[in-house]
């Protein structure tokens, strides 16, 4: 199966971001290069684009579609390590990067990956096929408390003990397999009036136990910082969301490095030594419209964030 993956807030994402000819952009998600081919568009051949997955797939797919481009660098490699990947090609300094957090719809739709509710398939979930731990591992070897904690902190699932008793019960007669084995026991789980309200009621525990397994929330934070310290003064940062935990994090980290000094106001002088580094370009954050939600319903709980770099004489206010 091809590598697509249908980027979602391309034209707006684009626009804050602003790449510009001989600009130096890091894709930190490469999925399957929508918006770096969109980078690569507007740099020219004097500029750099680095793209960065952890997924196998997706990297084989760059290096084969973006392989006339001698400015293109593919990476197999976690966002988290965005500056020793950085420095490692030589450089300081970036003039823009783009984050499209979440799943693509290539791992949605790729059977054996084991990610979608909607088809059964191995449990399995690792957007790095390299690491050992599995969705598997999770539903069958972890404690009741853990996972329905799992479930409650990355699912946000009302559901979760109800769903962390009955899949310990299953497990008990067999291992858990397959991601219809595990739909069926969330769908036993979760009363029938539930199950006719909302999203498909395995939808949480999905998002839940793919967030787990990938650590998906555990670096993000200092991996948005990490980018914003290798941006050049008006470089910019964009990150496009697709549900609540991602874009808090996301929005509280953009809000603390554009605070700056956190003195009362009667203070003389600052003694916080709070620096305001960022400007949010996006104090609201940016929604697909109704348009492209028709065409890519999966875009309907997107959205995207952008912030600019402050010149060095704005550190201190």
């Amino acid at each position: 199966m091809e590598f697509f993956h249908k980027p979602v807030l391309l034209k707006e994402a684009i626009e804050f971001l602003d790449p510009k000819p001989g600009g130096i952009y890091v894709d930190a998600t490469l999925g399957g290069g929508g918006h770096f081919s969109k980078i690569l568009e507007n740099i020219g051949a004097n500029g750099k684009a680095i793209g960065i997955d952890r997924d196998e797939d997706a990297i084989k797919n760059a290096r084969e579609k973006f392989s006339s481009f001698p400015n293109a660098i593919i990476i197999h490699d976690n966002f988290k390590n965005i500056k020793r990947i950085v420095y490692d090609l030589g450089l300081q300094h970036i003039d823009g990067v783009i984050f499209d957090l979440g799943v693509s719809s290539y791992q949605l739709d790729e059977k054996s990956r084991g990610f979608s509710y909607m088809q059964d398939a191995p449990l399995d979930m690792r957007m790095d096929k390299s690491q050992k731990i599995t969705a598997k591992d999770v539903v069958n070897k972890m404690e009741k408390r853990e996972l329905a904690k799992i479930l409650k902190e990355y699912g946000e699932e009302r559901w979760a003990d109800k769903i962390a008793e009955f899949i310990c019960e299953k497990r008990r007669i067999k291992p858990i397999e397959t991601t219809g084995e595990l739909v069926d026991i969330i769908k036993a789980a979760i009363p029938a009036r539930a199950r006719r309200e909302g999203p498909h009621p395995a939808k949480r525990t999905f998002q839940a136990l793919r967030i787990y397994v990938n650590d998906e929330l555990g670096a993000l934070s200092a991996s948005l910082k990490d980018a914003v310290d290798l941006l050049k003064p008006t470089g910019r940062i964009c990150v496009i969301t697709f549900h609540s935990l991602e874009d808090r994090i996301v929005k509280h980290t953009f809000r603390e490095m554009a605070r700056g000094c956190t003195c009362p106001k009667e203070s003389p002088v600052c003694i916080c030594k709070g620096r305001k580094i960022l400007k949010i370009l996006t104090p609201k954050p940016v929604l697909p419209s109704q348009d492209e939600i028709n065409a890519n319903p999966r875009a309907r709980s997107a959205k995207l964030r952008a912030a600019e770099k402050l010149s060095s004489k704005y550190e201190r206010e």
